[in-house]
């Protein structure tokens, strides 16, 4: 009899959320449904995976492969310098985070890695993993930048932000300037 009126509540109380908010993924979570999201995914990443460390050795090359693969695959949601402040992380619900923050630089390299292979349902956050070697060093790598993104120089942020995917639009827009500065005609 109480599980059944407890699951009650929890229907009537899913409801009344959906009600009052919407689902507008515009929205910011609030403090207790971040509180509950971060416990369940704690809860979700199996203990031999949080616990491990990166065993991907940090080197000049690592450095910069994770930095093209962070620009080409992560950076459109999470920014070129990791703030989340990008029109799609913002359109997310739950926001993009922001990866330099201390919520998530607490996290052991092994969530971060579980995050990355695996995504986070119910969030913006798609699963990467490939099922190869290969891949999964390719999040250890990302690993190692989500621990380098606070700090990050202008340099850096530039350098993500050049080796970023630009839109169709973005390369017509580049073409036309350049034949309009080479005397080709107006843009």
């Amino acid at each position: 009899m109480g599980a059944g009126l407890t699951g009650i509540a929890a229907v009537a109380g899913a409801i009344g959320y959906v009600r009052v908010t919407g689902l507008d993924s515009r929205a910011e979570p609030g403090p207790i449904e971040t509180r509950v999201a971060r416990l369940i995914r704690g809860v979700a990443i199996p203990a031999e995976v949080a616990s491990r460390r990166n065993p991907v050795a940090l080197t000049p090359d690592v450095l910069e492969e994770g930095i093209a693969h962070f620009a080409d695959h992560c950076a459109n949601c999470h920014a070129a310098d990791g703030s989340g402040n990008t029109e799609l992380g913002r359109g997310l619900y739950p926001k993009a985070p922001d990866m330099r923050a201390p919520a998530t630089q607490r996290l052991t390299d092994g969530e971060l890695f579980y995050i990355i292979e695996h995504g986070i349902r119910f969030t913006g956050m798609p699963g990467w993993s490939t099922g190869t070697t290969a891949g999964e060093e390719s999040s250890w790598h990302l690993v190692h930048i989500i621990r380098h993104l606070p700090q990050l120089t202008g340099g850096d942020v530039d350098r993500i932000k050049a080796l970023m995917p630009r839109s169709p639009e973005d390369v017509r827009q580049e073409i036309e300037e350049e034949r309009f500065l080479n005397g080709e005609g107006a843009p």
